[in-house]
C-alpha cells in the first residue's frame, strides 16, 4: 500500500517536471517583446545569488535602479549570430548624450562591466531564478536531449496509460461476459429438459 503511494507521487512528480519543461522549452523558444522571457545563466558571473545552470524569468520594467538586476543583449555573438545574454546587477544609474546608461557588475566579478548598457539593450529585469533548471531546458533544446528528457519519458507514461486502460477494457469484457451467461442452476435445469 505504501509502495503504491510512493509510485504514485513519483509518477505524477515526474509528468509535472516534464510539463514544466515542455513549458520552459515552449516559452524560451518564442520570446514575445514585452513579455516574459527564460533565459538560462551561462557563466559563474553572478554567484552565488544566481547559479549557473540556473533559469531567470526577465520581465521588461519601466524603469531600472541600481541594485536590480537585469539581462540585457550582450557584446558577445553566439554561433547563428544572435546576441548572447548577460545577466548582471546595476551599479550606477547615468546620463550619457541624453539617453540613460548602467554600468552593470556581475557578483561574482571585482570590477564593473567595461561597456555601458544603454536602455534599448535592456531585455528586463530578472524576477527570479530557479537552480539549476537551466541544465535541463538547454538539453531539451538539443534533439538527443529532447529525446531522452521529453519523448522516452512522455512514451513511457503513454504505454502506462495503455496498459490500464487495456486491463480496465478485459475487466469490463469479463463483467459483460459473465452478465449476459445464464447462472449455472439454470444450464443444468434447461440440459434436464
Amino acid at each position: 500500500m505504501k509502495f503504491n503511494r510512493i509510485k504514485k507521487i513519483t509518477y505524477y512528480g515526474i509528468i509535472g517536471l516534464l510539463a514544466l519543461v515542455g513549458l520552459l522549452v515552449v516559452i524560451s523558444a518564442f520570446p514575445i517583446t514585452g513579455n516574459y522571457q527564460i533565459k538560462v545563466v551561462q557563466s559563474g558571473s553572478m554567484e552565488p545569488s544566481i547559479k549557473v545552470g540556473s533559469v531567470v524569468v526577465v520581465k521588461p520594467s519601466e524603469s531600472y535602479e541600481a541594485g536590480d538586476v537585469i539581462t540585457y543583449e550582450g557584446g558577445f555573438r553566439d554561433e547563428r549570430g544572435g546576441r548572447i545574454p548577460v545577466t548582471h546587477r546595476i551599479v550606477e544609474k547615468k546620463t550619457e548624450g541624453g539617453s540613460l546608461a548602467y554600468v552593470t557588475k556581475g557578483d561574482a566579478n571585482d570590477d564593473p562591466d567595461n561597456r555601458v548598457v544603454r536602455e534599448r539593450q535592456i531585455i528586463g529585469k530578472v524576477l527570479f531564478d530557479v537552480p539549476y533548471m537551466g541544465y535541463i531546458v538547454e538539453a531539451a533544446r538539443k534533439p538527443y536531449g529532447f529525446l531522452a528528457i521529453i519523448i522516452i519519458p512522455a512514451a513511457i507514461i503513454v504505454y502506462d496509460q495503455v496498459e490500464v486502460i487495456w486491463r480496465e477494457a478485459k475487466k469490463l469484457r469479463a463483467k459483460r461476459k459473465d452478465d449476459s451467461e445464464p447462472p449455472q442452476e439454470d444450464k443444468k435445469l434447461e440440459n434436464a429438459a
